[in-house]
This record gives structure tokens, sequence and C-alpha cells, in this order.
């Protein structure tokens, strides 16, 4: 007989507690698997074995969102690996093959790897939970319980699970340290750029510092250079297949700005400073209402960030690029960091991660203090009001506390 499953978390909490790609926060998935008769509200189920694991789908398909490509080019190509370990919840004592179960209750907890480890793709933090438009790239988590029911087969029970991750947040200091990058033009020309910052999230202002120098060694050439126009934009490239043999580019160009300028490039140089605001997706419907977040995928209100996967790589960059007259153009593209998370929100989570971090540091991971399981066997004195059933007469009857 087939038992009812099902995922449970903390009370009045989420499944993931602690911070993802934040190791002092422990990130780790707590909850219980109750299993109950599913035919038949006091009938026993027969349970062999159970366990749990954290599953990570990857799918990508770069020619999903154009109709013609989409059938003639390769199809969908998908992984599946599992995140950490698998979890034994339960097994029945040795010399039998099931024990008869009315009720169980099975806590577990599931850490998420917080180390680098370089190639040892168990240790590596999992890249974040991330639906591309069209399903071109996919990384999808879901919580797989596996459940043993004497000799009959296996069965597994899915339940997803969305996971971010905060270690490309705005706030952090090592983000709010000023980039710069240079390049010459014919030797009569340096293009230089800095940025201020270079974590941004939706709707958050991008602002690039230029300067326009000549070569000194040259000045009656570069005086005779004239500046027409400066462009500032940013890109967001997808490698998909990024580690195998033919990986694919897809460069495309969020937002742009063009200041025109139309003056001889002057001895002292030329500086200006330009911004734009990073662009963010509408999320509400045509009704201006909010939709509800799907159970596998936050809802962010950019459509990607930088995230990198086993089967892609999304990258941004700020771009800039100066139109000159009796010289060559010069383009500077400067790598980004683009974040899910707005500046004012990342602020709010701060405090939230830091307290997280607190808490962690009384857990250990080898021995994480779980509660007891609770399994209730039909020879228990009171077996069935687990289930809120009691006998009056020879009558099963609701129980009434």
């Amino acid at each position: 007989m087939a038992a009812f499953v099902r995922v449970s978390g903390p009370p009045n909490g989420n499944f993931l507690i602690g911070y993802p790609g934040i190791s002092a926060t422990m990130p780790r998935i707590e909850g219980k698997v109750e299993i109950r008769p599913s035919v038949g509200i006091t009938a026993p189920v027969r349970i062999s074995m159970v366990t749990i694991s954290l599953q990570r789908r990857e799918t990508i398909h770069p020619s999903a969102d154009s109709m013609t490509k989409k059938h003639l080019k390769a199809p969908r190509k998908e992984i599946t690996d599992i995140v950490g370990k698998e979890m034994l919840l339960y097994r029945c004592a040795a010399g039998r093959d099931y024990e008869d179960i009315v009720s169980m209750d099975l806590p577990f907890v599931l850490f998420i790897p917080w180390g680098r480890g370089g190639q040892e793709s168990s240790r590596r933090v999992p890249p974040a939970s991330l639906q591309l438009p069209s399903r071109t790239a996919e990384t999808y988590y879901e919580m797989v319980v596996m459940v043993q029911q004497g000799s009959q087969e296996q069965r597994k029970y899915a339940f997803p699970v969305p996971i971010c991750r905060y270690d490309t947040l705005s706030t952090f200091g090592m983000y709010n340290r000023p980039e710069s990058a240079e390049r010459v033009s014919d030797h009569l020309v340096t293009l230089g750029i800095s940025l201020p910052r270079w974590s941004y999230g939706p709707l958050d202002p991008v602002s690039v510092y230029v300067k326009l120098s000549p070569n000194p060694d040259w000045l009656s050439k570069a005086r005779k250079v004239t500046i027409n126009k400066i462009t500032i934009g940013i890109d967001e490239e997808i490698i998909y297949n990024h580690e195998g043999d033919e990986p694919q580019r897809k460069v495309k160009t969020l937002t742009k700005k063009t200041e025109t300028i139309g003056i001889k490039l002057p001895e002292t140089g030329y500086l200006t400073h330009l911004g734009l605001v990073f662009p963010a997706k509408d999320m509400r419907d045509a009704d201006g209402i909010l939709p509800r977040s799907r159970p596998a995928f936050p809802l962010h209100a950019v459509s990607g960030f930088t995230t990198t996967a086993s089967l892609y790589k999304i990258e941004y960059y700020v771009t800039v690029k100066a139109h000159l007259t009796s010289a060559r153009d010069i383009i500077i593209r400067q790598p980004i960091v683009v974040c899910p998370i707005d500046h004012a929100g990342c602020k709010l989570e701060m405090e939230a991660i830091e307290q997280a971090a607190r808490d962690a540091a009384y857990i250990n991971p080898d021995n994480p203090m779980l509660p007891l399981p609770t399994v209730v066997r039909p020879s228990d004195s009171n077996a069935l009001s687990c289930l809120g059933v009691a006998i009056v007469g020879n009558h099963k009857k609701p129980l009434i506390d």
C-alpha cells in the first residue's frame, strides 16, 4: 500500500535556514518527513527504508527562444546532481523486510556546501535557482524523499525548494572599492574609466567616470582628434556549455546611453561623468497584480544575474566606447557583478545575515542535535490517536480532544 509522504519545515519558518554563499551562516535545510497511511485512514503502511537528499537539476537549450531554431538544433541538455550528501532517516530492524507503521515523523537537516572546493564539485557552493526566459537555461532544486516499502519498488517524492545566493550583495565592502581600466588608441589617445562600485541590482544607479587623455609625446597629432560622442551600456553575456567542447556565447545589450560631445581633444584631456539605471523587469501582470512566486524559483526584478552553473555561465559588463575622428574608436568592457536584489534590499539583509551567523556559531555540522524521530506502530498503546481516531465500542470515530 502506498504511503502518504510530505515534508514540512520548522514552525512559522522556511525550509532554508542561513544564507547560501555565506559560510558563517552555515546554510542548511531543516524540516521533517511525515509519513501516514494514504488509503484507509488507519491501515498501517509497510516501511523498509527512508532517505532524503537535495537534488539539483540543470538544463540548457540555447535555441529555445527562437521558434525556427528550437526544432532544428540539438535537444535540451540536462544534468542531475545530489547537493551535499544523501541522508538515511530510517531503516527497519535487521533481518526484517519491513515494519508496519501507523505514523512516522523523521526530522532532518541537510547542509548545503559552503566551501569553494575548486574542482571538487561536492564542496562547491551550489548556484542559485534561476529560470531564464523561454527556459534557455534553468537551475532547479528539489528535496527528494525515497521510500522503500518492503518488496515493492522504491518510490520517490520530490518537493521543490528555491535557493538564492547572497555572496553578491552590493553592500559588501569588496564591491564598494573603485575599479578602473585604461585602453590606448593609435598611441594618440588614452581612454580611462573608473567605477565607484561594481555590484548592482535592479534600478540601482550605475555611474562611470570617463577620461580621455592625449599622449604628451604626440601632442601635435593628438590635437587633431575630435571626440564625437561617448556611449555607455550594460551587456549581458550568457555562455552555454562553458565547460564543454563547444561553448556558445550570446551577448545582449540591456541598456545604452549616448552623450554627444563634438569637440577637439584638449591638451589637458577631457573628463566627464556618465550614468544610467540598471534595468529591471516589471514583475506585475497587465492588471497590476504581483503574481505568486513559483515554488521552485524566487521572484526577482531581473531576468538574470551573475552566476556560474555547470552548463551555463552569466556575466555582465559595463561597456564604454569613445567615438573619435582622426583616431580609432576605443572600447572598454569592464566586468561587473549583478545581484538579484537592489541596494536598499541588500542593506535590509545585512542585519539578518549577521544574526544568522551568530545563531550558526552554536551548530556542529557533524552532530546537529536533531529531535528524535517519532515512529508509531500498530502495537503501540493509543496508536490511532496520532491519526486523530479513537475506537468507541467496535467503531472508529474521530478523536475530539
